[in-house]
């Protein structure tokens, strides 16, 4: 039954015109870049506050065009090209980054999929296209994507961006496990891989509700994706100068900021497509006012709920310090892949119970999401108090390392130790050297000296 919705409602698109459909997509373009002003001034200004400085306040009112004006200084600074560098591939590397973030909007909508809105007179729905296997595009094209940063630390010819670029590597094969995981329980609870459909599923409850492990899942590897704070490991200027974006400037540097602020309203967007019930009127108001989901309405409720996602964002930058590079990785291949796996299965589960008509599916559910919710606290508090176990005890034996064993220092890893370093003994502790002189402590008027 599922499916034969979703090919009716499917079948809305691709009827109409040119102009109509070059509209939206220059819309979608609009809306992205748009948001992107607005999401810089924001983020500067929160976190100013969240610090208690002042913040952007002078170009524009309040400070609104200071992103503007940002980009307006990139695209006029010099543009330069290091003598080392791959030269096709490192122009085309912010390109790369660029261009994939702008694809996957296509496919999300802003509205019902039937025609809700008039434009010059003809009826069309809020979404610029849509397919039935619209999330594995957005997965494909997200995918893509994090090839321009490999691409742009291995094109620069030096160290630093390298160790980026695989960074970056290792992040997105690391993230994107329990991602798709993520995806699949939605997949399985509403029938359907098209947006339009997973948003109509979520006409009674939404997916948040449903499915809270999996958007706890998704909202943590979305902000693995995008390299946000605390999970910027490839650009972590602290200990790769700016990452695999150390060795561009002016426009190209401009590109790979605008890719990763792009690919937050992005993911914000299929966050509030797949678990917030997308366009639809949050409870209160839906229950009081039958015209909220219906006309340009859902449009604020869209706009409103992605930017609280990206307000979510913001905070996360403002108050969680970066994480190192191992309790990345623990985190991605320890915790997120298994658990995602685990409630994959029992999502699975459910739905075959609920296809046999067997009341208490939703029972099972929510006890399950509330058992598996328990298990990440658990495993939490056990991390913590491990660690603080460990600093009651004091510092454990630790190994001894060769740090030129590899031909250049390296720093210890957890565990390890530097050898001693040979030191030069006190000046008392000396035996001193007098010219002339019978005792080599004392000089022949008895009086204690310095060696020569």
């Amino acid at each position: 039954m599922n499916t034969l919705l979703a090919a009716e409602d499917l079948s809305m698109f691709g009827t109409d015109p040119w102009w109509l459909v070059l509209i939206k997509a220059v819309f979608c373009f609009a809306f992205l870049m748009i948001t992107v002003l607005f999401s810089i001034v924001w983020e500067r200004k929160v976190v100013a506050w969240m610090q208690l400085r002042v913040g952007p306040n002078r170009h524009g009112p309040w400070g609104l065009l200071q992103s503007l004006a940002d980009g307006i200084k990139l695209m006029l600074k010099e543009d330069v090209i290091v003598k080392k560098a791959d030269k096709v591939v490192y122009v085309l590397a912010p390109i790369v980054a660029a261009i994939p973030a702008f694809m996957a909007i296509a496919v999300i909508p802003f509205g019902p999929a039937g025609n809700e809105v008039s434009i010059f007179g003809h009826r069309t729905a809020m979404q610029l296209t849509d397919l039935p296997i619209a999330m594995l595009y957005v997965l494909a094209v997200a995918s893509v994507g994090i090839y321009g940063i490999v691409l742009a630390g291995w094109s620069s010819g030096s160290t630093y961006p390298l160790l980026g670029g695989l960074r970056s590597c290792a992040q997105m094969i690391s993230y994107e496990i329990a991602m798709g995981a993520a995806f699949a329980s939605v997949f399985l609870y509403s029938g359907s891989m098209s947006t339009s459909a997973i948003v109509e599923a979520q006409a009674d409850r939404w997916f948040v509700i449903l499915l809270p492990v999996s958007f706890i899942i998704y909202i943590v590897t979305m902000v693995g994706e995008t390299n946000r704070a605390p999970f910027d490991m490839p650009e972590s200027e602290g200990d790769l100068v700016g990452g695999f974006n150390t060795e561009y400037s002016s426009i190209k540097f401009a590109m790979f900021m605008l890719a990763e602020y792009v690919n937050m309203v992005t993911v914000s967007a299929v966050s509030v497509t797949l678990f917030l019930g997308g366009w639809r009127a949050p409870y209160p108001v839906s229950t009081f006012w039958e015209g909220a989901n219906h006309g340009w309405w859902p449009m604020l409720w869209f706009v409103l709920k992605v930017q609280l996602l990206l307000f979510f964002f913001i905070w996360l930058r403002g108050t969680l310090p970066r994480v190192r590079y191992d309790q990345l990785m623990k985190l991605g291949w320890k915790v997120l892949i298994p658990v995602s796996v685990v409630w994959l299965m029992l999502v699975a589960t459910v739905r075959a119970l609920r296809n046999e008509n067997i009341a208490f599916t939703d029972i099972v559910l929510y006890v399950a999401g509330a058992v598996l919710g328990l298990l990440l606290i658990s495993f939490v508090v056990d991390v913590f108090r491990d660690r603080k176990a460990k600093a009651a005890a004091g510092p454990a034996e630790e190994r001894e390392f060769d740090p030129m064993a590899g031909g250049f220092p390296v720093p210890p890893l957890p565990g390890q130790s530097l050898p001693p370093v040979p030191r030069r003994r006190p000046r008392r502790d000396r035996d001193l050297v007098v010219s002339g002189a019978p005792d080599t402590a004392t000089a022949s008027d008895g009086k204690e000296t310095d060696g020569v």
